[in-house]
């Protein structure tokens, strides 16, 4: 049994600020070290329930953060942030379950730095879907067939979830107060709670069903402002719908409309003057 497990760094354990997340800033370093246990408990509960391989996908920023030397020895990394998948790269139909720790609430919603892959989009969708990070890539495990069986994060990540994967096994290990503010557990209850929560996931797999993407899906980006939007619309096949700022693309499946979130985002930050 192959479990993969993609980790962000928002929804981890006692973070409550961008001063944790950013690789610049004074709290980074201790933030790399309670990610990299956060991602050990999970390693360490799938394994005990008979997975025998575990692939962990960093999932954050730059995709270097998770201490490769500290990560539980039986789990594969992957890390480094030219992915053609990003947050679910090597995830393919061999995986009995995806599980999504560290994870964060879309853009525009209540949830601890909320946001949806850069902070220049308001909004993403899938034909009439709105949607952040943590469906389009539960779509893409869809794709493969593969269920997304557990997610970690605050309490705003985790409802995201159970709205959208019917059965899915939450654990909340922060509530949010604010954006920036959070009221959290001890890492050694999270780790606990965390390992219980996969276990109980890896259990359950075969009644949570993989969230089914559309076929020949329409996405639809939202950006805060005309610039980052004229810079999307730069990528052959998209489009600014009048009078707005979303920019429309057709895309032939869900792995198609991934890549093209991914250029779009990265032509959009091009823009200088926001």
């Amino acid at each position: 049994m192959k479990i993969y497990v993609s980790v962000d760094m928002e929804g981890i354990t006692g973070l409550p600020d961008y001063t944790f997340v950013d690789s610049s800033k004074h709290n980074y370093e201790r933030a790399r070290r309670i990610m990299t246990e956060e991602a050990n408990a999970i390693v360490t509960a799938a394994i005990h329930k008979g997975a025998t391989q575990v692939f962990v996908n960093d999932s954050h920023s730059k995709m270097n953060n998770l201490l490769v030397e500290e990560l539980h020895p039986e789990a594969d990394l992957i890390t480094g942030d030219l992915k053609a998948l990003s947050m679910v790269q090597s995830l393919d139909e061999s995986f009995a379950g995806a599980i999504f720790a560290g994870y964060h609430a879309r853009a525009g919603q209540p949830g601890v730095m909320s946001h949806s892959m850069i902070f220049g989009v308001r909004n993403m969708y899938i034909d009439d879907v709105q949607i952040g990070e943590l469906g389009f890539n539960a779509y893409v495990a869809g794709y493969f067939g593969v269920p997304v069986i557990m997610v970690a994060g605050d309490d705003c990540a985790c409802k995201e979830a159970e709205t959208l994967i019917p059965g899915v096994v939450t654990a909340a290990v922060k509530k949010s107060i604010s954006r920036s503010a959070v009221r959290t557990l001890h890492p050694e209850k999270a780790h606990k709670l965390i390992q219980e929560k996969t276990a109980e996931a890896i259990d359950k797999r075969s009644d949570i069903k993989p969230l089914v993407p559309p076929i020949n899906p329409t996405l639809r980006i939202e950006f805060t402002n005309y610039g980052q939007a004229e810079w999307a619309a730069l990528m052959p096949g998209c489009e600014i719908e009048p009078n707005t700022t979303i920019v429309k693309f057709e895309a032939k499946d869900i792995l198609e409309a991934y890549r093209a979130m991914l250029v779009m985002i990265e032509l959009a930050l091009q823009t200088k003057f926001c």
